[in-house]
């Protein structure tokens, strides 16, 4: 065998098992490793799929027609990821068998894909390529058992977060409204019971964080109705948390300090690991997306209302720009990110254009709110 040929046969062997590596790390990262851990492959196919949907949903005028373009986006990137992961393994693998002497470059990836799926119509007897033939048998098993076990998983997580989401439309209308809800809850309720609120949103968002850092394609799974979202859910209960303990005159509660700690904690960490930068230390007379003008016309509408309010009105102003300052940036990064609907205060001022990020590493050490 001449030695130029024998070089680039090294190089190819060497090739394929670097690429079986990664692969099958990508896999198991995206599927099985419980924390947030975006490899190069998962990052190049959402990055790519969604710049398609985006062209696609370029061309329909209304939010709705939009919505069921963008319904299919994480379904079908999900798909598409296996489809990538089967199909590096076997170009891989055939660059192996090639290596190894297994006739022509059409015949080794005939006995890629008859190993890898499992066929049988091809198969070379030799000791040094039976080995290979076994593994890439057992790596195509092994990525379609943990398909079939993440997929029930991901609809199960995804169905416990839509249910809060859905009992929100009862207290915050449709689109959500945190001065809605407020004055909601006022009328029919009292302000006291917000209080069980803040108990059942605090565990919410703490399963938010975990599950949407871990499975990163949650983030994209739209709401079954078109004007409901994750996103804009999170923003109304933040927003109105922050409403209630800077401008609403009643008895303070560490329970809805908590949930807005609770939430901004969930927002940036889902932010981390979709490498949208964010400051994770902000101050609090940081600017905000919100105007005092916007902001002095939700308090009217409380006061029109009967919800009884604080007197210094400046320095509640000064209260809520220091709590929202603190979830600000990153619920709109989101809310852009996935073509949340239209909610006050949320999607209306997302981020223009904004697009999932290159692949990057970030850290961030939150804020103590509470403090």
């Amino acid at each position: 065998m001449p030695l130029a040929e024998t070089v680039l046969r090294i190089a190819a062997f060497a090739a394929g098992i670097v690429i079986i590596y990664r692969t099958f790390r990508s896999a198991v990262q995206t599927i099985i490793l419980p924390r947030a851990a975006r490899t190069m492959l998962t990052s190049f196919v959402f990055r790519t799929l969604g710049r398609l949907f985006l062209l696609r949903a370029r061309r329909h005028t209304t939010y709705r027609a939009k919505d069921r373009v963008f319904a299919l986006y994480a379904p079908v990137t999900l798909l598409s990821l296996v489809a990538a992961w089967l199909l590096l393994i076997l170009l891989a693998y055939a660059l192996v068998y090639w290596a190894l002497g297994v006739g022509s470059v059409l015949d080794a990836i005939r006995l890629s894909g008859s190993s890898l799926f499992t066929l049988g119509f091809s198969m070379d007897p030799r000791a040094e390529t039976l080995l290979f033939e076994f593994s890439e048998a057992a790596i195509g098993v092994v990525l379609v058992a943990m398909l079939m076990g993440y997929l029930p998983t991901l609809y199960a997580v995804f169905s416990q977060r839509e249910t809060m989401v859905n009992l929100l439309e009862v207290r915050a209308g449709s689109p959500p409204s945190a001065v809605g809800m407020i004055i909601r809850i006022h009328s029919v309720r009292g302000l006291g019971h917000i209080v069980t609120m803040w108990e059942s949103w605090e565990p919410w968002f703490a399963q938010l964080e975990e599950t949407h850092t871990t499975f990163s394609a949650l983030v994209f799974f739209r709401s079954p109705q078109p004007e409901r979202s994750w996103v804009t859910a999170a923003g109304t209960i933040l927003d109105a948390a922050s409403l209630i303990n800077a401008v609403v005159d009643m008895p303070p509660n560490p329970q809805s300090r908590l949930v807005i700690r609770a939430g901004f904690l969930a927002l940036r960490r889902i932010a981390d690991s979709l490498g949208i930068p964010h400051n994770p230390d902000p101050r609090p007379d940081d600017p905000i997306s919100i105007s005092r003008a916007e902001w002095d016309a939700a308090v009217a509408e409380m006061e029109a209302a009967g919800v009884p309010l604080k007197e210094d009105r400046d320095q509640a102003w000064r209260d809520y720009a220091g709590w929202r300052v603190n979830y600000d940036r990153v619920l709109l990064a989101l809310a852009a990110l996935t073509s949340a609907p239209y909610a006050q205060w949320v999607s209306d001022r997302s981020l223009p254009g904004y697009r999932l990020p290159r692949l990057r590493r970030t850290s961030a050490n939150a804020r103590d709110a509470t403090s």
